[in-house]
């Protein structure tokens, strides 16, 4: 438990930092799921469209440090490849 005022302080900071980061982890969650929907569907348009959406979201997940670089581009690498293969 958080004795001095600083720590106090950080403790507070900290979660709600926490909550910050979890809203913005499942609203990326969420647009990724849509594009594995749009996958399992079949229909190559709205894959795309997904796809299209979940990146710009994705990459700020990275800037405001929820997810690292790599992983972003791991996770779009995939994606696109499964898009393009459904042509």
């Amino acid at each position: 438990m958080a004795n001095t005022a600083q720590s106090k302080k950080r403790a507070r900071q900290n979660e709600k930092r926490f909550q910050i980061n979890k809203a913005r982890r499942s609203r990326i969650r969420t647009y990724l799921r849509k594009v594995e929907e749009a996958i399992e569907s079949g229909v190559k348009d709205d894959a795309v469209a997904a796809l299209k959406a979940a990146q710009p979201e994705l990459m700020r997940g990275v800037t405001k440090g929820v997810f690292h670089k790599n992983t972003a581009s791991r996770k779009m690498s995939r994606l696109s490849a499964r898009v393009k293969a459904l042509s």
